[in-house]
């Protein structure tokens, strides 16, 4: 058979990236190619930094850097300006971290508003997603009652995972006078946190003074390389699409995954599959949530583990994952002791 002519080859370039861009759609890159085009990238001025205004919250250009409360200052992905907002994604300064550091001392002062305390839950988001995505599971653990729920937003496409596990170490440090810390992350939220672990290893530090670990619940983790993304994350618009952290699970993998920590303190893994052995995905070998595999979830370690009959984009929505989640950070078990289902650590 004739080798392609260059015409073919650029059809089938094509065609991948038309294939890489319709699964970012399905995980809601609709939302994310709008805003790209949207949303703009100079720095606001100065002038601007103490005006209260209504902003949409920070999607995919924005980090939560430091929180108090409701309160947040977000760092912008490619300006690297930072602005203060409010429980109602109201800006309230901007300019430099330290100007909205003052402007927050200051509204703490004026409003007198209690210290942080107890225990806190950190939610985190997945690829193409934003902190509004997980809202239903944030007022799920939030209306369990007995912690602070801080949902975390970061720019999944504008960063690689290092990028993302620094902001995620930024928060940490804001949360003064919590003394217990727990995650729920949902597919490479996941892999933030465990790149966050691994650095905080590697540089032998520790949380602050009287905090402590709790517990992690991972949706649909991508703990073990995804295959569909070494399928689909491939040409110049699929890249772009993508951004550098879906990269790294579909080409980097090798370099990504010793900068990936186990936790060390009890954590759980909730898996979307149909428990059929073949999954919702025809592309994907094994059972799958239409994304990822069942088998690439898995982590040696795991306190418990389940598989739920729900797609990767929906997880965090399905109530009974919503009710395991709670129970785990609550005591450790999605269900009972007794009905737990460990993964095995090796040796």
């Amino acid at each position: 058979m004739d080798s392609p002519t260059a015409p073919d080859n650029q059809r089938l370039i094509s065609r991948r990236e038309f294939s890489a861009v319709a699964v970012a759609l399905a995980l809601g890159g609709r939302r994310l190619l709008a805003e790209e085009a949207a949303s703009p990238i100079a720095p606001e001025i100065d002038a601007m930094r103490y005006v209260s205004s209504k902003t949409s919250g920070g999607k995919q250009f924005w980090a939560d850097v430091w929180f108090f409360h409701d309160w947040r200052i977000q760092r912008h992905a490619i300006t690297r300006h930072c602005r203060l907002l409010d429980g109602e994604n109201r800006r309230h300064a901007s300019g430099s971290f330290e100007t909205c550091r003052e402007k927050l001392d200051e509204i703490r002062t004026r409003d007198n508003l209690p210290a942080m305390e107890g225990r806190a839950v950190i939610v985190l988001h997945g690829l193409f997603k934003n902190r509004g995505t997980m809202d239903r599971l944030r007022t799920a653990l939030a209306a369990s009652g007995g912690f602070s729920v801080f949902c975390m937003g970061y720019p999944t496409t504008r960063g690689g995972v290092i990028d993302h596990a620094h902001a995620l170490d930024s928060a940490i440090r804001s949360l003064e006078g919590i003394t217990e810390i727990n995650f729920v992350a949902h597919s490479l939220g996941n892999l933030v946190v465990r790149h966050w672990l691994k650095d905080m290893a590697d540089e032998e530090r520790a949380l602050s003074a009287g905090q402590k670990f709790g517990r992690m619940v991972m949706l649909a983790p991508p703990n073990h390389q995804p295959q569909l993304a070494t399928t689909l994350v491939r040409g110049t618009l699929a890249q772009f699409v993508a951004g550098p952290a879906a990269q790294q699970m579909a080409t980097g993998w090798e370099l990504l995954q010793p900068k990936l920590a186990t936790p060390h303190f009890e954590f759980g893994i909730l898996a979307g599959g149909k428990g059929d052995g073949r999954g919702y995905n025809p592309l994907i070998p094994g059972d799958d949530d239409a994304v990822i595999t069942v088998a690439s979830t898995r982590l040696a370690g795991a306190r418990d583990f389940r598989v739920m009959p729900v797609l990767h984009s929906a997880i965090m929505n399905d109530r009974k994952v919503q009710e395991y989640t709670v129970k785990f950070i609550n005591h450790g078990h999605f269900e009972n002791d007794d009905t737990r289902q460990p993964i095995e650590a090796v040796g």
